[in-house]
């Protein structure tokens, strides 16, 4: 990437590259900023940061620098939750940590300058013995499906190759792209910074609260519908749930600005009926699909190459494959897991997700493998995680935990005294969800008239519950936690 900032840099270097809250960097300043930060990064001696921020310039300076530097680059979602922060920090041997709120006391602050308008500090850690796939460059931790995420360990290489596929399949050309989703998140990271400055194009990179990015359940839509007329972006990258906002605001009287000619969704389910109310307001939604152990973005959707229900074709750098039902992928695979020796050098990723290729070349994803939820923010959630923490306790006997596609998570939940009252089982919920990150939070859930038994074929023999089942006998109860969030009628 840095040999586009200098070639960009001499040949136009007044030209507007990057945007933020406060800040405009010409092709100039950018690269004289990420040459600047690489130098004191390296000055004083770091050789694998962790960053954990709100989006910004400074994030992408920093992420740049890395890359010019040879410093391996941890970035952290401002999602986890303490403990999760605790073990990315531990697992991946950062011997640095950029945050705006320092996580220890006592440690040397380092000085550097890309920092200062962001408000945030670089603190020296101590870093722990790992292992780790030789060539690593980045290491990107999974949403956190369970309470130890997985670092998946990627080089820079692997991750340009995927920017340049995104490129070629949009026949990109200064595309100015708006930053919607964190960019600690891979997808945002690849195709909303690289893909657009390697397009010789323009980043958008506001903070998620000027855009009205309220965490992950919390958006104020008139705020996010007048920043992007505001900014007059050309593309943007959503989750399903931000589709979903969009959608209604359009119901609502919006008109989507002329600027907007591609949106991607991705990171989860999306109805093809959603997709298909969205472009009948003028959104011109492409849906796509990728994994952090691909360097996010595998197939994707594009004008002229597009067919509604599928996920698109593969990018050049992949090769896609059934197996037993499952997609395979090939071509650009990770490195392999932290600390995992046993992960390393598979050419080949098996997704866990349930697939099909027409004659085409067009991929369609019907199904996850296992129970693992996709939240419509994106967000992997094991099941069996929240319902051990609800179960922890003495209060319930039977906890069952839905949320797939959905933009939280929901429970039925039955205690183990029938003189529980409402009272006690929401007290206790909501102790638990404290310990929860906020997209795995319980927000909604059900008391079950009587509890769930093999019997009524809802539990296997050892106890498990039987989720399908439940869902197909217990559907209306399931409905009815989620009906104020239906709003789009498709």
């Amino acid at each position: 990437m840095i040999s586009i900032l200098a070639e960009r840099a001499k040949s136009d270097p007044e030209a507007i590259v990057l945007i933020g809250s406060d800040e405009i960097f010409t092709a100039k300043r950018l690269y004289t900023d990420v040459l600047t930060c690489a130098d004191q990064l390296c000055t004083a001696g770091v050789n694998a940061l962790a960053l954990q921020a709100d989006n910004s310039p400074a994030w992408i300076i920093i992420d740049l620098a890395c890359q010019h530097a040879n410093i391996r680059l941890v970035p952290l979602p401002v999602f986890f939750s303490e403990n999760q922060l605790q073990h990315a920090l531990d697992s991946s041997g950062v011997d640095a940590l950029i945050s705006l709120h320092p996580l220890q006391t006592g440690s040397d602050t380092l000085t550097i300058s890309s920092l200062k308008v962001a408000g945030l500090t670089c603190q020296r850690r101590i870093p722990l013995n790992i292992a780790l796939p030789k060539g690593t460059d980045k290491i990107t931790f999974t949403s956190g499906s369970t309470g130890e995420p997985k670092g998946v360990c990627l080089t820079n290489q692997q991750q340009l190759a995927v920017a340049k596929g995104i490129v070629e399949r949009l026949q990109l050309s200064n595309v100015c792209h708006l930053c919607l989703l964190p960019l600690s998140t891979l997808l945002e990271n690849i195709a909303g910074v690289y893909a657009p400055l390697l397009a010789h194009g323009c980043v958008i990179a506001p903070s998620l609260d000027d855009l009205g990015m309220n965490g992950n359940s919390g958006i104020n839509i008139t705020k996010l519908i007048t920043r992007i007329a505001g900014y007059q972006a050309n593309s943007v990258i959503l989750v399903p749930e931000l589709l979903l906002a969009l959608v209604q605001a359009c119901q609502n009287g919006w008109q989507v600005p002329s600027s907007l000619s591609f949106i991607a969704v991705g990171g989860g389910k999306v109805s093809p009926a959603l997709i298909r109310v969205a472009r009948e307001y003028g959104l011109p939604v492409y849906e796509g699909y990728g994994l952090s152990e691909c360097s996010s973005v595998v197939c994707l959707n594009a004008p002229g190459q597009d067919r509604m229900g599928s996920v698109g074709k593969p990018l050049p750098s992949f090769t896609v494959d059934i197996e037993d039902d499952e997609i395979h992928t090939s071509g650009n695979a990770f490195l392999g897991y932290v600390n995992d020796p046993s992960s390393w050098g598979q050419k080949t990723v098996a997704t866990g997700d349930l697939g099909t290729i027409d004659d085409d070349g067009f991929v369609f994803v019907e199904g996850r493998q296992g129970n693992r939820l996709i939240s419509s923010f994106g967000r992997n959630i094991s099941p069996e995680w929240i319902e051990s923490e609800l179960l922890a306790g003495p209060l319930l006997a039977q906890a069952v935990v839905f949320g797939d596609a959905k933009p939280y998570c929901s429970a039925f939940v039955y205690p183990r005294k029938p003189e529980t009252n409402r009272d006690e089982i929401e007290q206790w919920i909501n102790t638990v969800n404290q310990q929860l990150p906020d997209y795995a939070r319980i927000k909604r859930w059900h008391r079950l008239d009587q509890a769930l038994t093999s019997d009524r074929q809802l539990l296997t023999a050892n106890g498990r519950p039987r989720r399908q089942a439940i869902q197909q006998q217990l559907a209306d109860e399931i409905s009815s936690l989620y009906q104020e969030n239906e709003e789009v009628h498709c």
